[in-house]
């Protein structure tokens, strides 16, 4: 009987880690572990984690370690990742959709509205807009905004004009900067410093924790804190794996990645106001757009950029938009 015993308890020990894992999720991101988004994606693992028991377990692979973020999602469209979390501005060319949050001033300042307006209809619309894409959207997490640096005065929105900025491919951001007077030249990130620093073009837009990371500052004479266009990331799932968890397991992880919101938004503007400062501290002129220039500057922009958008997604553009303007 004691030795039955014995090699029982053994089996049960040699079963226990297979019982504790039944579903693994890798999730890739392009983040350093320092910044915002990895420090909750482990918030969530570890959430994730409890709630099931040990059932569910996510392996968190930051700084593009399974590849760039067009590899990343496809591998979970194709069910090689389970899942991914990217920043929207990435997922255009595959969902043209999700563009919208390209447009300035789409989401509102007040925390409290902006969280109303992803948790409500128009959040969950946008959401959806990716199931016929092969991928499963479960939240927005938001990542900050963006602002405005130049080698040329920018003392108001007059001062645009003739200036020459660099932008991502996207219609939307090039119609952005035509309201405002000024040429958009899309130009690939690694190529920025250096067209900043030798003057093909005058300046850019970036949040300002990526400002400082990339030093951009060192060749940028002046920035604006207009925290004029939201940098939102979306949380995809690999459908097959979405759909092989448990209805409860699922629950759990949505929950999870909606209850850190909060606490994300606080560490990300925590970096954004220890970078102004670094930004200040190099000799950049630092200027802070108050309500009104920032409503002047919505009401230049918000129009032109929303039409860029429905010529670019179509019917299911435009009725995202007459979602937003209904909420």
């Amino acid at each position: 009987m004691k030795a039955f015993l014995l090699s029982l308890t053994a089996a049960l020990a040699l079963a226990a880690p297979a019982m504790a894992q039944d579903f693994v999720a890798r999730i890739g991101h392009l983040e350093s572990t320092a910044q915002s988004r990895h420090i909750h994606l482990d918030k969530v693992a570890a959430l994730v984690a409890e709630r099931t028991g040990g059932a569910v377990e996510f392996q968190i692979f930051p700084q593009g370690q399974l590849g760039n973020q067009r590899q990343m999602t496809e591998g979970v469209q194709l069910g090689t990742l389970e899942a991914t979390v990217s920043p929207a501005a990435f997922l255009g060319g595959f969902n043209p959709v999700v563009s919208v949050l390209d447009i300035p001033y789409l989401i509102p300042a007040d925390a409290a509205e902006a969280a109303a307006l992803r948790d409500g209809p128009f959040g969950q619309a946008l959401l959806d807009s990716f199931s016929d894409k092969g991928l499963v959207a479960i939240e927005l997490w938001p990542n900050g905004t963006k602002q405005f640096t130049s080698n040329e005065p920018l003392a108001s929105l007059e001062d645009f004009a003739g200036q020459k900025f660099r932008v991502m491919d996207s219609s939307i951001l090039i119609e952005q900067y035509n309201a405002l007077g000024a040429s958009a030249i899309a130009l690939p990130f690694g190529e920025l410093y250096t067209s900043l620093q030798t003057g093909v073009v005058d300046g850019e837009e970036n949040p300002a924790d990526t400002i400082r990371a990339m030093k951009f500052n060192e060749v940028q004479k002046y920035m604006v804190v207009s925290d004029h266009g939201a940098m939102e990331d979306v949380v995809l799932f690999n459908p097959m794996f979405w759909d092989s968890l448990p209805e409860e397991y699922r629950g759990v992880i949505t929950e999870a990645f909606a209850e850190v919101i909060p606490e994300l938004t606080a560490h990300k503007a925590a970096a954004v106001a220890s970078a102004i400062e670094d930004i200040k501290a190099s000799g950049t002129d630092v200027r802070v757009a108050d309500s009104d220039e920032r409503a002047a500057l919505r009401a230049l922009t918000f129009g032109p950029a929303s039409a860029a958008y429905v010529a670019k997604a179509g019917e299911a553009g435009q009725a995202l938009l007459d979602i937003y303007a209904a909420q």
